[in-house]
C-alpha cells in the first residue's frame, strides 16, 4: 500500500497545483490513500467552503489542519465532515475531531492531526500526552496509524518522532513549508520526516510574495502578506507499506516543479 502525504497547500495556487499534479503522481506511484494539509488553502490562512470542495474534487482522502484552522469562519459549516480533521490537542469540547479512521484496501487507517506548542502562539494541550491517549485507545482497532504533526520547532518534531517510534506507522511534520532531507525509518520501524514542505509558489518566502515579506523584515512595519505568483512546486512524501506487516518499508520525498 502506498500512502501520499502532501505538504501545506498555499492558497488557490496550491490547490491548482494539487489538482494538476495529483492524478499523475497517483498513477505513476500507484497511490492508494492521500492526505493533504489544507490549513493555508484560503490565501494563506484557513480554508473556505469553496477551497474545501475544490480539494475534495481532487479525490483526496483526508484534509488535515493546523494553527490557521479557524482562519475562516466558513470552516464551521463543514467542520464535521468525515474527511476533515483538526489538531487533536485543541482544548476538549472544541468542535471537530482530531483524528478519524478510514478504510481502504481492506485496511483500517487512522489519521491523527497534532499541533506543536513551541513558538506556535496557540493555546493547546500537550501533544505528547494527547497523542499517547489516542494511540492507546485505537491501536487494537486499526492496521495503520499516520500522524501529521503541525509544528514549528525541529526539536519538538524529532522528539515526537522518537516518542511515537514503534507506536504508529508514520509521523511527518508540516507547517514550516520547507521540505527537509531527513526521511528515515526509526529503530522501532516508524517512518519519520521533519517536514514534508509545501505545495504552492516556488519563488516565494514560504509561499508569500517576496517583496511584501522583505518589507516586514527590513522595516519591521506591518505589511499585508499575499500569495506569490509564478511557477509552483509540489511537495510531499510517499510511505510504502508492507501489507503483511503494516510497516513502512520505504519512505520517499516528492519534489515536483
Amino acid at each position: 500500500m502506498n500512502i501520499l502525504a502532501v505538504g501545506d497547500l498555499i492558497g488557490t495556487a496550491g490547490i491548482k497545483e494539487l489538482k494538476f499534479v495529483l492524478n499523475q503522481i497517483r498513477e505513476k506511484e500507484k497511490i492508494d490513500f492521500v492526505i493533504v494539509n489544507a490549513e493555508n488553502s484560503a490565501e494563506g490562512m484557513g480554508i473556505t467552503s469553496r477551497n474545501f470542495e475544490e480539494i475534495l474534487e481532487a479525490n483526496v482522502d483526508v484534509l488535515t489542519m493546523g494553527n490557521h484552522t479557524w482562519g475562516k469562519k466558513d470552516i464551521f459549516k463543514f467542520i464535521d465532515h468525515p474527511k476533515l480533521i483538526r489538531p487533536a490537542n485543541y482544548p476538549k469540547g472544541v468542535v471537530g475531531k482530531g483524528y478519524n479512521i478510514y478504510e481502504k484496501n481492506n485496511k483500517k487507517i487512522a489519521v491523527i492531526n497534532l499541533i506543536g506548542r513551541v513558538d506556535m502562539n496557540i493555546l493547546s494541550e500537550n501533544p505528547f500526552i494527547v497523542v499517547n491517549e489516542i494511540v492507546e485507545n485505537i491501536k487494537n482497532k486499526v492496521d495503520i496509524i499516520i500522524v501529521d504533526f503541525h509544528a514549528e520547532a525541529t526539536a519538538e518534531k524529532i522528539a515526537m518522532g522518537y516518542f511515537l517510534d514503534g507506536k504508529v506507522t508514520a509521523i511527518y511534520g508540516t507547517h514550516t513549508h520547507v521540505q527537509t532531507a531527513d526521511e528515515k525509518i526509526l529503530p522501532n520501524k516508524t517512518a519519520y520526516i521533519t517536514d514534508i514542505g509545501m505545495t504552492g509558489p516556488k519563488n516565494s518566502v514560504i509561499g508569500m510574495d517576496i517583496e511584501a515579506s522583505l518589507k516586514r523584515f527590513i522595516t519591521t512595519l506591518p505589511e499585508k502578506y499575499k500569495i506569490a505568483t509564478g511557477k509552483n512546486i509540489f511537495n510531499g512524501v510517499i510511505f510504502e507499506i508492507d501489507e503483511k506487516t503494516n510497516n513502512v518499508v520505504n519512505i520517499r520525498r516528492i519534489y515536483k516543479q
